[in-house]
Formats: structure tokens, sequence, C-alpha cells
């Protein structure tokens, strides 16, 4: 059993900057009688989502919405934004735990990863536990750790094929949600165990195995065998509206995660010592900071449909507050940023951020 090379962050210190803007932002909390957790629009928002995505379920396993080919694609359509709002949404916040301080009730919620085909035990390892900790730092953020066609930061192996990974990108990007709940999951779980992650997880190996495979079984009979058995459409409809749906929800999240982290603006610094004793020059706040742009903060609906991570920032910082509330602290971390004299990325718009992503993977494929 082998452990992840993990790297140690410098420490925060007295009156730094993670201190300062812990204190502010809670400050701002109790000032204005606020619980960091979900709020009544939050439950709405969730009520919504589900509905986006099992409305439309209803309609084509039922055949109640297939008077068209186009209607029918529509409906699978629309399901891939309830699967995106639900990923980004619902699930998110309550696997970081933040829809209540009641465990259970975050507990229930992140189940519904499970639901579209995910494994949460899975999700938390690769999200909470290894990018939140060590964002863009080769060998420990699975987030950068694609295969091998792929370079997310210039401290990856480069390979002449990189030269056209901004072109052919997009296609790994629109498969990303399909290679998930397909194979991704066992992959990962075989590779938590090797680095002795599964521990804290309290399950085994053969335990998630299991639980993985019934997970998969369960839903793809519900999103692809009930259909098939009960919508009357042509199996080739059925499969072809599933595949539009992952295609779909793959290339959006992919496009919002993405250009929160893999921009010329990230640092992407390195670890200094041998294997065993690595550490950071920086403390772990102002690394985040270093390696995490915000974009989009004017859009009202993107930041309600995509769960505030376009307040990337806000969420590393503050995994642990519900992303209704990001607006608003916003502006109090990028204020303790500039009196530390920190930079605070940000772009104005998701266009603008999409496309400093892939002026990123234009230089990462040709620069070695």
């Amino acid at each position: 059993m082998e452990k992840l090379d993990i790297v140690r962050f410098a420490p925060r210190g007295e009156n730094s900057f993670m201190e300062t803007v812990t204190g502010r932002v809670k400050s701002y909390f109790a000032a204005n009688d606020i619980s960091p957790y979900a709020n009544t629009g939050m439950w709405i928002k969730t009520i919504v989502m589900l509905l986006l995505y099992f409305v439309p379920y209803v309609l084509i396993v039922t055949g109640l919405g297939a008077s068209s080919l186009w209607v029918y694609m529509g409906l699978w359509f629309m399901m891939s934004w309830g699967m995106s709002g639900i990923g980004t949404s619902v699930m998110h916040d309550a696997n970081h735990g933040t829809y209540s301080p009641n465990k259970k009730v975050n507990s229930f919620i992140g189940y519904i990863l499970e639901i579209i085909g995910g494994y949460t035990v899975n999700w938390k390892i690769q999200h909470n536990v290894l990018h939140h900790t060590y964002t863009n730092i080769t060998g420990l953020d699975e987030d950068i750790d694609s295969i091998i066609l792929l370079r997310f930061s210039p401290r990856q192996k480069w390979y002449w094929f990189h030269r056209y990974q901004y072109l052919y990108i997009w296609f790994f990007y629109t498969i990303m949600t399909l290679f998930w709940m397909t194979v991704k999951d066992y992959i990962q779980v075989v590779r938590y165990k090797q680095h002795n992650l599964l521990i804290k997880q309290k399950v085994s190996l053969k335990e998630a195995l299991l639980r993985i495979s019934i997970y998969k079984v369960g839903y793809y009979g519900y999103i692809l065998v009930l259909p098939l058995l009960f919508s009357g459409q042509p199996w080739y409809w059925v499969l072809g509206g599933f595949l539009l749906m992952h295609f779909c929800a793959g290339l959006f999240l992919s496009c919002i995660f993405q250009p929160s982290h893999v921009v010329e603006a990230s640092s992407f610094s390195s670890p200094l010592g041998e294997p065993g004793s690595r550490h950071m020059e920086d403390s772990w706040a102002i690394h985040e900071l270093a390696n995490t742009t915000n974009f989009a903060p004017r859009s009202r609906f993107l930041s309600w449909f995509i769960g505030g991570l376009n307040y990337q920032i806000e969420h590393h910082l503050f995994s642990n507050v519900c992303h209704v509330h990001y607006r608003k602290i916003a502006p109090i971390v990028r204020a303790t940023a500039a009196d530390f004299g920190l930079s605070y990325n940000v772009k104005p718009t998701f266009f603008r951020a999409l496309l400093a992503h892939a002026r990123m993977l234009k230089v990462l494929g040709e620069n070695r």
C-alpha cells in the first residue's frame, strides 16, 4: 500500500490573510444575523433543479413527451441541464456539508449523486480532499491529472500532440460525465485503496466496489432500461437521447470548472524538497488565491444556476459556507486580499474566462 507523497504548506501565522479574512466573514454573518448554511432560496433552487431533471424523465418514460423526435430529444436536453444543476447546485453543496449543521441532512441530500450515476465516496476524496487541498499541484490534484492526451499544467510531461489539445479537448469534455458514470469510479476506488485514502471514508475496497456496482446497475436500469421498455420509442432514439444528455452535461460542467484553475493567471507552483518531505513556499490560503480565478461576478442567473462556482475563490477559501452567500462575501475577500497585497483573479464574463482557458491550453501545448 503506497501513500500519496503529499506536501506541507507554510504556516499561515498570526494576523495572516486567512485569519483576517475568516474573521471578517464571520463578522459579516454575525452582524447580519445570517446562517452560513442554506437559506429558503437554496431550498427552492434544490426543488427546481430536481424537477428540471425528473419531470422530463417521467415524460420520456411514459411516452407523453414524444410527439416528435425534436420534442423527445429536447426532453433529454432538458435533463442535461437538470443533471448539471444538480451537480453544481445540489450535490456539490451537500457533499461539502453546507446545507445544514446536521450531518445527516447533508449526507441524505448528497446521495443524489448516486442517483445521477456517481459515487459519493470517490467524489469527496477527489474533490474535497485532493482538489481543495492541493489545487493545481501535479500528482495530487486529480482535476489536472488526466489522461496523457491532455496537459493541464506546465509541470506535466509534454508530448508533441499537446500542440493540438486546444482543438480536440472539447471532445473529451463532452464525454466527461459518460466516462465518470461508466468506468471512472471503478478506476478511482482501486487507486484510492492503493493510496490508503479509503480509510477515512470508513469503507473497504470490497464494500466500495459492491456499492458502486449496485449504484451503476440502478442508474443504467432507470436511465436506459426503463425508457427502452416503456417509452414506446425506438432503441436508437433512447440511446441517442441518453448520449445527448451526457455530451451536453459533460461539456457544460467542464467549461464551468476548468476556467477557474487552468488559466495563465494560475501560478502552478511546485513543491520544494525531496519526496517524503516536500513543502510549499506559501500558506494554503495564499496558494488557493494564486491558483483560482473567479468569473462573471455580475451574472446573477449564471451564478444561480452553477451554484456560485463563478465565485471559485470564495468557494475554495470557504467551502463550509453555502454558495448562496458567495456574492455577498466576495467583496470582503477581495478587499482583504488587497490589504495584504495579494492578487484576486477575476474575469468579467463567462466567455472571457472560457477564452482564457482555451488560450492556456494552447500555451501548455506549445511550451515544453
